[in-house]
């Protein structure tokens, strides 16, 4: 899956807090750029689904762990051949000390979806544009029903993975 002649695919992960608590969302710091906050993500292993290489890299660059669920949608970029899936994640498990923020220093921190589609924009506009959308499915006015109701320790959490053998200029 995702291995498209010259397609690149990458997966978002998110899971709505309802009850009526703002919705969060976490990111993390860049590899590249400490001082950016990013939507975590990476590369695909050979032959794994986007929704395991989601849930993987959440733990290793987030320290979080979660269960899976719908996909919320599906983006593509013809330009740089870039296809996303966006899915649910229900955090279950927030880690103290996790792998990226053991070995180069990451750091993740909860953001309002609103505010984190502003620190997004400047530098990420593509992964603001997920937020948006994220945004507009958990309204409480549309009618839809996201996901049942979490326990008040869930929130909303977004990530990104793309597939191996391809450079990332996502982190």
């Amino acid at each position: 899956m995702g291995q498209d002649t010259g397609w690149n695919s990458r997966v978002i992960v998110c899971a709505p807090v309802t009850r009526g608590k703002p919705v969060n969302v976490l990111l993390v710091s860049s590899s590249r750029y400490p001082d950016q906050w990013i939507v975590p993500g990476g590369g695909m292993e050979p032959e794994e689904e986007p929704g395991g290489a989601a849930v993987r890299e959440v733990y290793e660059e987030a320290g979080v762990k979660g269960k899976l669920g719908r996909l919320l949608g599906i983006f593509e970029n013809q330009d740089r051949k870039h296809r996303t899936y966006v899915y649910v994640l229900t955090v279950t498990e927030i880690l103290e000390d996790w792998e990226d923020s053991v070995n180069i220093g990451r750091k993740r921190e909860w953001f309002k979806v609103e505010d984190a589609i502003k620190v997004l924009q400047c530098h990420k506009p593509v992964h603001a544009e997920y937020l948006e959308k994220l945004k507009l499915t958990c309204s409480p006015t549309n009618g839809n029903s996201v996901v049942p109701p979490l326990p008040d320790n869930n929130s909303l959490y977004v990530t990104s993975a793309q597939t191996s053998g391809l450079p990332s200029t996502v982190r």
